[in-house]
């Protein structure tokens, strides 16, 4: 049995960054659509795209290189997703990636510098689920397992635990009241309020 290896889990600011996806398809079009709203520059090289991502570049969403792929597309890219439906294109990909540079490769996970894990997003809310390749069936019914118990209702409360913990750590001098705080607002109680934040500043020394 191949000794593991573990993968070091981290969430990415791609803000600015230029991120290449070389290929057209649905598997793309998945990519594609889990960077869209991170800030980051999204390239796609590919003769052809699905309706979808052809809608994204008529929208100026993604930038549409329409070509085949060569080596100086991926130029100073930060992250690369070579998933076009050709092995060979692929590896091709991977050979002219610089050290530097992250690359996934759909069809040779095991060569692949990182993994997009199965998700579930609710606003600032991300709960990843990765099995490191052994069963991304199982990693997706794990995902809808939590979609279940982190409903949408999550995203609104997220946000107002933001909000609250930064007035706290602004405002709050002293350190045993700073705690009590931090702790109370991710209560059931404030999780289900109706009125959180009139809760909240009823809580918070005036």
């Amino acid at each position: 049995m191949k000794k593991l290896t573990s993968n070091y889990p981290i969430m990415l600011r791609l803000e600015g960054k230029k991120v290449v996806v070389v290929g057209g398809g649905k598997v793309a079009e998945r990519k594609v659509a889990g960077l869209l709203g991170t800030g980051a520059t999204i390239e796609v090289i590919s003769p052809k795209l699905t309706d979808e991502l052809e809608k994204l570049a008529q929208d100026g969403q993604i930038l549409w290189l329409q070509k085949s792929f060569s080596t100086e597309d991926i130029d100073q890219a930060l992250m690369i997703f070579a998933v076009t439906n050709d092995s060979n294109i692929n590896q091709l990909i991977k050979k002219a990636a610089s050290a530097h540079q992250l690359i996934t490769i759909a069809d040779d996970p095991d060569n692949s510098d990182y993994h997009v894990p199965a998700q579930v997003k609710r606003g600032r809310l991300t709960i990843a689920v990765s099995t490191g390749g052994a069963s991304p069936i199982l990693a997706g019914t794990i995902t809808k397992q939590l979609a279940h118990e982190f409903d949408e209702q999550y995203e609104e409360y997220v946000e107002f635990l933001y909000w609250a913990r930064r007035k706290i750590l602004n405002e709050a001098t002293d350190p045993i009241k700073k705690k009590q705080l931090l702790t109370t607002i991710v209560s059931p109680e404030f999780l289900n309020s109706d009125h959180r934040e009139a809760d909240f500043v009823s809580l918070f020394p005036s």
